[in-house]
């Protein structure tokens, strides 16, 4: 098996289930040691979602890479830097850093599109407190420990149609901001070989969304509903490929959209398909 990313470590924040364990398993495929970060533990997961650090920890040790499960709650700046100072222990650097780190799964709110008004302002925190904040955070402390091979790439995910309104007000705002974030440190990292990027799966088939329509990914085909979905490995494959690409700073800065990466690189969702990049 080819594994263009022997050596490489990596850090996926958020690795605990959906995007966030389809990138990590990838990487841990492609050769990377992964270091997975989340705040759930196996029987002790957040919100009692599926998915823990170990479980993905566990699957990529059994295709054979190397995995680190990592308990953090990257809403605590402490848990955050102690993260980015064990890997500086353990490994002496980082080279891939996945900011996958996401709050709105916590909101018990009804995220049906509706007037701002009508949501809450503590939706604010869920977005931006566990999710933006916390990505920029990761950043603030992984970055200089990068800058020491003055080398690597970082990965934001994030969900974008073009410049179309994203139906739910702080759903749009966060990411968007996500958006500025990766443009604006491209400009700050610009002379030091780090490229930012920023990368747009569609809708993916993670455990909760398979759970809110009563199947699995062994049934989800039977639904007519999920016919546009791809698999959180799609993604997955997107960032290791990208990650593995000597041209990648040639993508500084931008927003890439899974479905695009599919056809450049010439990968696949796990059955096969090509996705192209999703429409609202």
């Amino acid at each position: 098996m080819e594994r263009p990313l022997d050596g490489k470590i990596a850090l996926v924040t958020g690795g605990s289930r959906g995007a966030g364990r389809g990138i990590a398993i990838e990487l841990g495929k492609a050769g990377a040691v992964v270091y997975v970060s989340g705040r759930s533990l196996r029987g002790e997961s957040t919100n009692g979602f599926p998915g823990s650090i170990d479980e993905t920890a566990e699957e990529i040790l059994r295709l054979g890479g190397q995995a680190v499960p990592c308990r953090c709650d990257h809403t605590r700046d402490e848990d955050t830097k102690a993260l980015i100072e064990r890997i500086r222990q353990e490994q002496g650097r980082l080279d891939i850093l996945v900011n996958n780190v996401w709050g709105l799964h916590d909101f018990e709110a009804n995220l049906k599109p509706q007037a701002f008004w009508e949501y809450p302002l503590k939706m604010w925190d869920a977005v931006f407190q566990s999710g933006v904040r916390a990505q920029i955070a990761t950043n603030h402390y992984a970055i200089p420990l990068m800058l020491e091979t003055g080398r690597g790439i970082i990965v934001h995910t994030t969900f974008r149609d073009q410049d179309k309104y994203l139906s739910t007000f702080y759903y749009d705002l966060a990411k968007n901001a996500i958006h500025r974030t990766v443009f604006g440190l491209s400009h700050d990292l610009k002379n030091t070989g780090i490229t930012m990027a920023a990368v747009s799966p569609g809708w993916m088939r993670t455990e909760l969304v398979l759970k809110n329509f009563g199947t699995d990914e062994d049934h989800w085909q039977e639904v007519e509903a999920l016919s546009r979905t791809e698999s959180t490995y799609y993604v997955g494959r997107a960032v290791s490929a990208l990650a593995a690409d000597p041209n990648r700073h040639d993508k500084h800065g931008q927003v890439l959209q899974v479905g695009d990466l599919a056809l450049e690189y010439g990968f696949t969702d796990i059955d096969g398909r090509y996705i192209p990049p999703f429409v609202i």
